[in-house]
């Protein structure tokens, strides 16, 4: 198997984990305008969350999927608030304060860095946003094409598998 990356650096270093059926999947209803509207769309899109490579990053992201700890801790009608064509498109932020600076997790605040070794190797990875090392809060941010630039910095947690079309049609969205 041939690397993408240099041979200065160890291969098992930057290798994606292999799709596993044992991974959690997990789906997210995205909606381009509003119903009724001229250019309205709904679809969903299905995540490969990698469980065993970083567990409390996965674990933060499936329960605001789900929703199921209540208390507005859930991704239901938050917006992606930050689409930059060619690089991301960012979403999820859930706030605790009135100047929106304060993230929130199911752990509270802020969460630590878990296993930011994975890659940004292409399209539709799934990472946490923060604000520098160990700032994890709600918001996360789907790759549009490799970002390595990224790498170290930002822990990869899974991967769009299923629906990544809508993703690519809000980055055409005017802004």
């Amino acid at each position: 198997m041939s690397s993408l990356y240099s041979d200065r650096e160890p291969e098992v270093n930057k290798r994606m984990p292999a799709f596993d059926i044992k991974h959690i999947q997990c789906y997210m209803d995205i909606q381009i305008g509003s119903e009724g509207q001229e250019g309205y769309l709904k679809s969903r899109i299905v995540m490969e969350l990698f469980k065993d490579q970083v567990p409390r990053t996965v674990e933060n992201f499936r329960a605001l999927c789900t929703g199921e700890l209540g208390m507005n801790l859930h991704y239901r009608t938050r917006v992606f608030q930050r689409i930059i064509p060619g690089f991301m498109m960012q979403g999820g932020k859930i706030v605790v304060n009135n100047n929106g600076t304060e993230a929130q997790s199911i752990y509270g605040t802020k969460f630590a860095d878990e296993q930011v070794w994975i890659p940004h190797t292409h399209a539709g990875i799934l990472s946490m946003a923060n604000a520098g090392p160990d700032t994890n809060g709600s918001s996360f941010f789907v790759c549009y094409d490799a970002t390595p630039h990224l790498d170290g910095k930002h822990t990869v947690f899974g991967r769009v598998i299923h629906g990544y079309e809508i993703c690519k049609i809000a980055e055409q969205v005017p802004q």
